[in-house]
């Protein structure tokens, strides 16, 4: 497990990072779109897009957040969006977008953990994950959750950060994950520590060939993966 560097130690990384994104859920959407310049909007587009031929009706946002990940799923035309996360006040804001959004009819949002979703076997037609598995206090748990409530055929999109291998990209965005975020992160959100979390949880990601392995060992088939501006995220899509 990597415990993150924000609470008490004796905290498990998931209560950890439940009580980190509670703390900075008001400043969240805001924090996304600066430090990513805006493209994290074009990134969650081009993740969609790969489901957009299987047509799903049933949906399953998983770390859902603040909703942005769903609410650029309607796109897709489905009957329902279920996003799920363990952070209240993220929910909150969520839902307060989707009232606003006139979705409520299509998007659901509920408190749930990854680790032990509460749905049938082969329930989703599709489901995704935006900036979200890093955080998962047992990896392996959480993906192979979601492989299990996927229909047999059903896809799995996740969006995550990723370390560009190339120089100068790579040491250039380490300083900036490094050293601007916490500092972005304490002008803003008033929680350096938080961000400092980003940059720990990024480095330790294992992605690109190793986190294809890993879907793979928890069940998916066909694991394609795709880097995106330079390597800094990385777009996997998955079978089950």
């Amino acid at each position: 497990m990597n415990v993150s560097p924000y609470s008490n130690v004796s905290e498990g990384k998931k209560e950890q990072v439940e009580k980190m994104f509670n703390e900075i859920a008001f400043r969240y959407d805001l924090l996304n779109q600066l430090l990513s310049f805006g493209i994290d909007k074009r990134w969650r587009r081009k993740t969609i897009a790969f489901l957009k031929k299987e047509n799903p009706k049933l949906i399953l946002d998983a770390a859902t957040g603040t909703a942005e990940f769903a609410i650029d799923a309607i796109n897709l035309n489905p009957k329902k969006i279920i996003g799920i996360d363990i952070s209240d006040d993220m929910l909150t804001l969520g839902r307060k977008k989707v009232e606003q959004k006139k979705l409520l009819h299509i998007i659901e949002l509920i408190k749930a953990d990854a680790e032990n979703l509460p749905f049938p076997e082969n329930y989703f037609d599709a489901a995704t994950v935006g900036f979200g598995v890093r955080n998962f206090e047992n990896l392996e748990r959480g993906l192979s959750e979601v492989c299990r409530v996927l229909k047999k055929g059903g896809t799995f999109a996740v969006l995550e950060f990723s370390i560009p291998k190339k120089f100068p990209m790579n040491f250039i965005y380490n300083f900036y994950l490094k050293n601007i975020c916490p500092l972005l992160g304490r002008i803003i959100s008033k929680n350096p520590i938080a961000y400092e979390y980003l940059f720990k949880s990024v480095s330790n990601f294992p992605y690109g060939e190793r986190f294809k392995t890993i879907l793979l060992n928890c069940g998916f088939t066909d694991v394609k993966f795709f880097p995106q501006t330079f390597g800094i995220v990385t777009i996997y899509v998955a079978k089950k």
